[in-house]
């Protein structure tokens, strides 16, 4: 398990470098940091001692040394638009949007699991049928029109639901969250809907194929000719084997959650990290874009060792080969 979990990282390690090489050259080539932070009004002598402060009359690589070493210990900077350290900033915004992916998540597989079972067992159904046909429109519909569309249907016409913000929040130590507040929840609803729609249509019809496929197999036969009931044949056998590929689904669609919520946290105003990011684009903030694409990242290769890890767990032929296959 050590040299399963050694190997991963070590093939992660290029994966984040690359990045953080994209990362850094946004500040040789996108904009102009020194002008950004000196304003207008500036002379040739504050535009050189700053430029010396930052290190900008470096060599391109001992720059990139460096800001890898400081991201290494989470420090990227100061922000241009809000000249605040960007770790605090990031800092502050995490915990709501981690909150919203997570529950973005948690309810695309409390729904999309059990919706993927039932079409599988009964395709003919026409309660398979209507599933089948509302899935086609979580994966058919942008993000964007189904958050305007749920706020037009439950903030504008009936009025339950807030369309913008948090609500209440309360505090853990640095973690601020909303589930512990009326407001909070209601809050969260509609964002977490929206977010999660697609994952869910797409778990749903995951699961759905999967079973239909296994369904086929000779071992599910086997297990009726031995007298089995339905249901240790459909749930003891046939849905354990679909696991494999609904983790898989699921880490990675939980990375594009947390990556992609920009279009909802920008939609719904939800004050995380998409919308501080977006804020960042049209101010230029380079080193807000540039931690966010490496927290990114780094959410990714973390989601994708723990998804290898639980295949190590699920499947018995990688413990058997040594943790050499993998996905």
């Amino acid at each position: 398990m050590f040299a399963f979990i050694v190997s991963r990282v070590l093939q992660a390690l290029p994966v984040m470098l690359t990045v953080a090489l994209l990362s850094f050259a946004m500040f040789a080539y996108v904009g102009d940091p020194v002008a950004i932070m000196l304003g207008q009004d500036y002379t040739e002598a504050q535009r050189t001692q700053l430029i010396a402060d930052l290190g900008l009359d470096q060599p391109f690589f001992v720059q990139f040394f460096k800001f890898v070493v400081n991201a290494a210990q989470g420090e990227f900077g100061l922000s241009y638009r809000l000249s605040r350290p960007v770790a605090d900033l990031i800092a502050e915004r995490a915990p709501a949007t981690l909150e919203l992916a997570l529950c973005a998540a948690a309810l695309a597989l409390a729904i999309g699991v059990p919706m993927g079972v039932y079409t599988g067992l009964y395709r003919n159904s026409w309660l398979s049928r209507f599933f089948l046909t509302f899935s086609l429109i979580g994966v058919s519909l942008p993000t964007f029109l189904i958050g305007i569309l749920l706020i037009l249907t439950f903030s504008v016409w009936l009025g339950w639901l807030p369309s913008f913000g948090r609500g209440d929040t309360i505090r853990w130590g640095w973690w601020s969250t909303g589930l512990g507040t009326w407001s909070g929840l209601k809050a969260l609803i509609l964002p977490s809907i929206t977010l999660g729609l697609f994952q869910l249509t797409l778990i749903m019809r995951l699961v759905r194929a999967e079973m239909l496929e296994v369904l086929r197999t000779d071992y599910i036969k086997f297990a009726r000719a031995r007298g089995l009931t339905n249901r240790a044949v459909h749930f003891g056998h046939a849905l354990k084997n679909t696991l494999v590929p609904v983790i898989t689904i699921t880490g990675l669609q939980l990375g594009a959650i947390i990556a992609f919520a920009i279009v909802t946290e920008t939609v719904f105003q939800w004050p995380g990290m998409g919308l501080l990011f977006i804020q960042s684009v049209g101010a230029a903030d380079i080193p807000v874009m540039s931690a966010y694409l490496l927290l990114i990242a780094l959410m990714f290769v973390t989601i994708n060792l723990i998804v290898d890890l639980l295949y190590y767990a699920v499947d018995p032929r990688l413990r058997i080969g040594g943790g050499k296959g993998g996905h």
